[in-house]
Protein backbone atom coordinates (compact mmCIF):
# COMPACT_ATOMS: atom_id res chain seq x y z
CA UNK A 1 0.00 0.00 0.00
CA UNK A 2 1.58 3.50 -1.04
CA UNK A 3 1.91 6.38 1.50
CA UNK A 4 -0.87 8.36 0.18
CA UNK A 5 -3.66 5.25 0.09
CA UNK A 6 -5.92 5.35 2.83
CA UNK A 7 -6.27 2.43 5.43
CA UNK A 8 -8.43 -0.76 4.52
CA UNK A 9 -11.93 -0.66 5.57
CA UNK A 10 -13.61 -3.91 6.82
CA UNK A 11 -16.69 -4.83 7.72
CA UNK A 12 -17.20 -7.82 10.26
CA UNK A 13 -20.07 -10.33 9.91
CA UNK A 14 -20.31 -12.54 13.19
CA UNK A 15 -23.16 -13.38 14.82
CA UNK A 16 -21.48 -13.55 18.06
CA UNK A 17 -20.93 -10.33 19.58
CA UNK A 18 -17.76 -11.51 21.87
CA UNK A 19 -16.00 -12.45 18.21
CA UNK A 20 -17.11 -9.16 16.63
CA UNK A 21 -15.96 -6.80 19.30
CA UNK A 22 -11.87 -9.03 19.78
CA UNK A 23 -11.90 -8.17 16.04
CA UNK A 24 -12.72 -4.86 16.02
CA UNK A 25 -10.32 -4.10 18.85
CA UNK A 26 -7.39 -5.96 17.63
CA UNK A 27 -7.92 -4.55 14.23
CA UNK A 28 -8.28 -1.13 14.97
CA UNK A 29 -5.21 -0.79 16.28
CA UNK A 30 -3.68 -1.54 12.74
CA UNK A 31 -2.68 2.02 11.81
CA UNK A 32 -3.57 0.74 8.23
CA UNK A 33 -7.18 -0.84 8.99
CA UNK A 34 -9.99 0.41 9.90
CA UNK A 35 -13.34 -1.24 10.80
CA UNK A 36 -16.26 0.61 8.93
CA UNK A 37 -19.19 -1.66 10.53
CA UNK A 38 -20.51 -4.86 11.90
CA UNK A 39 -23.21 -7.37 11.16
CA UNK A 40 -25.00 -9.92 12.87
CA UNK A 41 -25.97 -11.87 10.22
CA UNK A 42 -25.88 -12.47 6.50
CA UNK A 43 -29.11 -10.00 5.64
CA UNK A 44 -27.38 -7.44 7.29
CA UNK A 45 -23.82 -8.17 5.76
CA UNK A 46 -24.94 -7.11 2.20
CA UNK A 47 -27.50 -3.91 2.98
CA UNK A 48 -23.47 -2.63 5.08
CA UNK A 49 -21.50 -4.01 2.21
CA UNK A 50 -23.38 -1.67 -0.26
CA UNK A 51 -23.90 1.52 1.70
CA UNK A 52 -20.35 1.16 3.05
CA UNK A 53 -18.66 -0.24 0.57
CA UNK A 54 -15.67 -1.65 2.71
CA UNK A 55 -12.66 -3.09 0.74
CA UNK A 56 -12.73 -6.35 3.23
CA UNK A 57 -15.69 -8.35 4.25
CA UNK A 58 -14.57 -10.81 7.38
CA UNK A 59 -17.48 -13.22 6.73
CA UNK A 60 -18.70 -15.83 9.58
CA UNK A 61 -20.31 -19.39 7.44
CA UNK A 62 -22.60 -20.17 10.01
CA UNK A 63 -24.88 -16.68 11.05
CA UNK A 64 -28.90 -16.74 11.34
CA UNK A 65 -30.85 -15.76 8.24
CA UNK A 66 -28.86 -15.71 5.63
CA UNK A 67 -25.54 -17.53 6.09
CA UNK A 68 -21.96 -16.91 4.48
CA UNK A 69 -22.33 -18.46 1.45
CA UNK A 70 -25.60 -17.16 0.79
CA UNK A 71 -24.70 -13.83 1.73
CA UNK A 72 -21.37 -13.81 -0.49
CA UNK A 73 -23.79 -15.30 -3.55
CA UNK A 74 -26.18 -12.22 -3.13
CA UNK A 75 -22.81 -9.73 -2.47
CA UNK A 76 -21.97 -10.90 -6.16
CA UNK A 77 -25.21 -10.85 -7.72
CA UNK A 78 -25.08 -6.89 -6.45
CA UNK A 79 -22.32 -6.21 -7.78
CA UNK A 80 -20.56 -5.39 -4.68
CA UNK A 81 -17.03 -5.28 -5.40
CA UNK A 82 -15.70 -5.76 -1.96
CA UNK A 83 -13.74 -8.95 -0.88
CA UNK A 84 -14.78 -11.20 1.64
CA UNK A 85 -12.35 -13.52 3.28
CA UNK A 86 -13.88 -16.10 5.38
CA UNK A 87 -13.27 -16.66 9.07
CA UNK A 88 -14.87 -19.14 10.62
CA UNK A 89 -15.31 -22.05 13.01
CA UNK A 90 -16.55 -24.52 10.74
CA UNK A 91 -13.87 -27.42 10.11
CA UNK A 92 -16.33 -29.73 8.14
CA UNK A 93 -14.17 -29.33 4.60
CA UNK A 94 -17.60 -29.59 2.74
CA UNK A 95 -17.65 -26.13 3.40
CA UNK A 96 -14.78 -24.97 1.37
CA UNK A 97 -15.57 -25.77 -2.44
CA UNK A 98 -19.40 -24.00 -1.97
CA UNK A 99 -18.14 -20.68 -0.08
CA UNK A 100 -14.99 -20.05 -3.17
CA UNK A 101 -17.67 -20.76 -5.58
CA UNK A 102 -19.59 -18.14 -4.23
CA UNK A 103 -16.65 -15.89 -4.32
CA UNK A 104 -14.69 -15.67 -1.48
CA UNK A 105 -11.18 -14.69 -2.14
CA UNK A 106 -10.03 -16.35 1.38
CA UNK A 107 -10.80 -18.82 3.57
CA UNK A 108 -9.55 -18.81 7.41
CA UNK A 109 -10.17 -20.68 10.88
CA UNK A 110 -11.03 -18.67 14.39
CA UNK A 111 -7.88 -20.40 15.63
CA UNK A 112 -5.65 -18.14 12.94
CA UNK A 113 -3.20 -16.45 15.08
CA UNK A 114 -3.85 -12.55 15.15
CA UNK A 115 -0.96 -11.56 13.57
CA UNK A 116 -1.29 -13.83 10.67
CA UNK A 117 -5.26 -12.75 10.21
CA UNK A 118 -4.04 -9.13 9.81
CA UNK A 119 -1.34 -9.99 7.00
CA UNK A 120 -4.18 -12.20 5.43
CA UNK A 121 -6.49 -9.08 4.93
CA UNK A 122 -3.49 -7.38 3.57
CA UNK A 123 -2.74 -9.99 1.13
CA UNK A 124 -6.17 -10.62 -0.01
CA UNK A 125 -6.79 -6.36 -0.08
CA UNK A 126 -3.79 -6.62 -2.45
CA UNK A 127 -5.39 -9.21 -4.56
CA UNK A 128 -4.12 -12.10 -3.31
CA UNK A 129 -6.39 -15.45 -3.42
CA UNK A 130 -5.84 -17.19 0.21
CA UNK A 131 -6.88 -20.52 1.93
CA UNK A 132 -5.52 -21.51 5.62
CA UNK A 133 -3.54 -25.06 4.61
CA UNK A 134 -6.28 -27.33 5.82
CA UNK A 135 -9.10 -25.36 3.64
CA UNK A 136 -6.43 -25.67 0.72
CA UNK A 137 -6.22 -29.32 0.89
CA UNK A 138 -9.79 -29.79 0.68
CA UNK A 139 -10.29 -27.70 -1.90
CA UNK A 140 -7.43 -30.28 -4.09
CA UNK A 141 -9.50 -33.27 -2.53
CA UNK A 142 -12.58 -32.09 -4.21
CA UNK A 143 -10.92 -31.25 -7.56
CA UNK A 144 -9.25 -34.06 -7.82
CA UNK A 145 -12.18 -36.42 -7.00
CA UNK A 146 -13.91 -34.25 -10.23
CA UNK A 147 -11.33 -36.22 -12.47
CA UNK A 148 -10.88 -34.79 -16.15
CA UNK A 149 -13.57 -33.94 -18.61
CA UNK A 150 -15.63 -31.56 -16.61
CA UNK A 151 -17.23 -29.96 -19.59
CA UNK A 152 -16.76 -25.95 -21.53
CA UNK A 153 -14.45 -25.19 -18.88
CA UNK A 154 -11.86 -27.74 -19.85
CA UNK A 155 -12.38 -26.70 -23.73
CA UNK A 156 -11.81 -23.33 -22.72
CA UNK A 157 -8.08 -24.01 -21.08
CA UNK A 158 -7.40 -24.70 -24.42
CA UNK A 159 -7.85 -21.93 -25.42
CA UNK A 160 -6.15 -19.55 -23.87
CA UNK A 161 -3.17 -17.80 -25.23
CA UNK A 162 0.53 -19.34 -24.33
CA UNK A 163 0.85 -15.91 -22.33
CA UNK A 164 -2.51 -16.25 -20.80
CA UNK A 165 -1.83 -19.33 -19.46
CA UNK A 166 1.23 -18.07 -17.86
CA UNK A 167 -1.00 -15.37 -15.86
CA UNK A 168 -3.35 -18.37 -14.87
CA UNK A 169 -0.17 -19.76 -13.11
CA UNK A 170 0.73 -16.77 -11.44
CA UNK A 171 -3.43 -16.61 -10.16
CA UNK A 172 -2.58 -19.95 -9.02
CA UNK A 173 0.65 -19.09 -7.17
CA UNK A 174 -1.91 -16.64 -5.65
CA UNK A 175 0.24 -13.45 -6.99
CA UNK A 176 -1.80 -10.11 -7.41
CA UNK A 177 -0.98 -7.89 -10.75
CA UNK A 178 1.36 -5.97 -9.37
CA UNK A 179 3.85 -9.21 -9.02
CA UNK A 180 2.22 -10.97 -11.69
CA UNK A 181 3.36 -7.72 -13.97
CA UNK A 182 6.62 -7.56 -12.21
CA UNK A 183 7.09 -11.09 -13.21
CA UNK A 184 6.65 -11.19 -16.80
CA UNK A 185 7.68 -7.83 -16.87
CA UNK A 186 4.42 -6.24 -18.34
CA UNK A 187 1.96 -3.48 -17.14
CA UNK A 188 -0.49 -3.83 -14.50
CA UNK A 189 -2.91 -2.96 -17.17
CA UNK A 190 -1.66 -5.71 -19.17
CA UNK A 191 -2.02 -7.88 -16.82
CA UNK A 192 -5.80 -7.06 -15.99
CA UNK A 193 -6.56 -7.63 -19.86
CA UNK A 194 -5.21 -10.88 -19.86
CA UNK A 195 -6.79 -11.69 -16.35
CA UNK A 196 -10.11 -10.56 -18.17
CA UNK A 197 -9.63 -12.68 -21.59
CA UNK A 198 -8.68 -15.94 -19.42
CA UNK A 199 -11.36 -15.30 -16.99
CA UNK A 200 -13.89 -14.80 -19.83
CA UNK A 201 -12.48 -18.24 -22.02
CA UNK A 202 -12.76 -20.28 -19.03
CA UNK A 203 -16.03 -19.61 -17.94
CA UNK A 204 -15.38 -18.14 -14.34
CA UNK A 205 -16.34 -15.02 -12.65
CA UNK A 206 -13.68 -13.81 -11.11
CA UNK A 207 -9.76 -15.03 -10.20
CA UNK A 208 -10.33 -16.92 -7.22
CA UNK A 209 -12.41 -19.46 -9.33
CA UNK A 210 -9.71 -19.21 -11.50
CA UNK A 211 -7.31 -20.38 -8.98
CA UNK A 212 -9.53 -23.04 -8.26
CA UNK A 213 -9.86 -24.40 -11.53
CA UNK A 214 -6.05 -23.98 -11.96
CA UNK A 215 -5.75 -26.11 -8.82
CA UNK A 216 -8.38 -28.43 -10.08
CA UNK A 217 -6.83 -29.04 -13.61
CA UNK A 218 -3.32 -29.29 -12.28
CA UNK A 219 -2.13 -26.11 -13.87
CA UNK A 220 1.51 -25.75 -12.14
CA UNK A 221 1.85 -29.01 -10.88
CA UNK A 222 2.98 -30.91 -14.11
CA UNK A 223 7.01 -30.01 -13.27
CA UNK A 224 7.25 -28.23 -16.29
CA UNK A 225 7.81 -24.56 -17.49
CA UNK A 226 4.52 -24.42 -15.13
CA UNK A 227 6.48 -25.01 -12.15
CA UNK A 228 4.92 -26.20 -8.61
CA UNK A 229 3.22 -22.51 -8.03
CA UNK A 230 -0.33 -23.96 -7.90
CA UNK A 231 -0.23 -25.08 -4.36
CA UNK A 232 1.43 -22.02 -3.49
CA UNK A 233 -1.29 -19.79 -4.33
CA UNK A 234 -3.55 -22.16 -2.43
CA UNK A 235 -1.46 -22.47 0.57
CA UNK A 236 -0.75 -18.38 1.19
CA UNK A 237 -2.19 -18.29 4.29
CA UNK A 238 0.60 -20.27 5.51
CA UNK A 239 3.02 -17.63 3.90
CA UNK A 240 1.07 -14.28 5.24
CA UNK A 241 2.85 -14.55 8.78
CA UNK A 242 6.70 -14.36 7.40
CA UNK A 243 5.48 -12.09 4.77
Amino acid sequence: MTPLAGPIRVLIADDHPVVRQGLRTFLSIQDDIEVVGEAADGTSAVTLAESLEPDIVLMDLKMPGADGVTALTELRARGVGARVLILTSVTERGHVLPAVQAGAAGYLYKDVDPRALVQAIRAVHDGHVLFAPDAAEAMLRTGSEGGPGRGPADRGLGALTEREREVLVHIARGRSNREIARALVVSEKTVKTHVSNLLMKLGVQDRTQAALYAVRHGIGHDGGRDGAGGRDGADRAGEAARE
